[in-house]
């Protein structure tokens, strides 16, 4: 194997590892931070909370959780376009889940305000937008990468998983955006983003064992 082949081999693997790691991280992080805050819900209370502008744990959350795995979902994304270079759909697949990642980069770098409530602060409004284009384009993602596996005989078996993960991400996204101030938001929440990271667990977990 020449050099150029064997560093390319090992990016992919490396990628897909980034795949693996970021859900189990960001997953840890959620529930460390809410150890770390007396009080805190994840039941009315939203993720980003956790790294709220002034809170114990900001700094852990925006930079243990926020930024490093969006770089993870940014190095997935890498890998997936090379592995899928000969699909037009899963190179587009595979943009929309780094443009997921460079949201979460910028979710981290722009914390919500206290409570986040729209305050009209810039910082809050790059959050928002920040979050809002990072669920979108990983739902919408989920659902490209449905039909591309229908095509790729070795992964057909996923197709309809990932088509389902897609729809239950965006319809519990709904359900947080329509629920009130202290109900069930941070649950619906918690129930997109999980069902969407733990595609990314299955996906990258099944392109290890190729």
């Amino acid at each position: 194997m020449s050099g150029a082949q064997h560093d390319g081999s090992f990016g992919l693997k490396a990628g897909i590892l980034c795949g693996v790691l970021a859900p189990l991280l960001w997953a840890s992080a959620i529930a460390y931070c809410g150890t770390l805050r007396p009080g805190f819900s994840h039941f009315t209370q939203y993720i980003s909370e956790l790294g709220e502008h002034g809170s114990s744990t900001e700094l852990l959350m925006r930079y243990g959780a926020f930024v490093p795995t969006g770089l993870m979902h940014l190095a997935f994304a890498g890998a997936l376009a090379v592995a899928f270079r000969s699909s037009r759909l899963g190179v587009l697949a595979a943009i929309l889940l780094g443009l997921n990642g460079l949201a979460r980069i910028s979710a981290g770098f722009f914390p919500c305000d206290i409570g986040c409530e729209e305050t009209g602060s810039l910082g809050q409004r790059m959050h928002s937008l920040s979050a809002g284009v990072g669920f979108l384009a990983l739902t919408v993602s989920t659902v490209l990468w449905s039909v591309v596996f229908r095509r790729t005989p070795n992964l057909r078996n996923l197709a309809a998983y990932s088509m389902a993960s897609g729809v239950l991400g965006f319809a519990f996204l709904l359900l947080m955006l329509w629920a009130e101030h202290g109900t069930a938001r941070g649950l619906f929440e918690r129930l997109s983003s999980g069902v969407l990271s733990l595609w990314i667990l299955a996906f990258a977990l099944r392109l290890q064992r190729r």
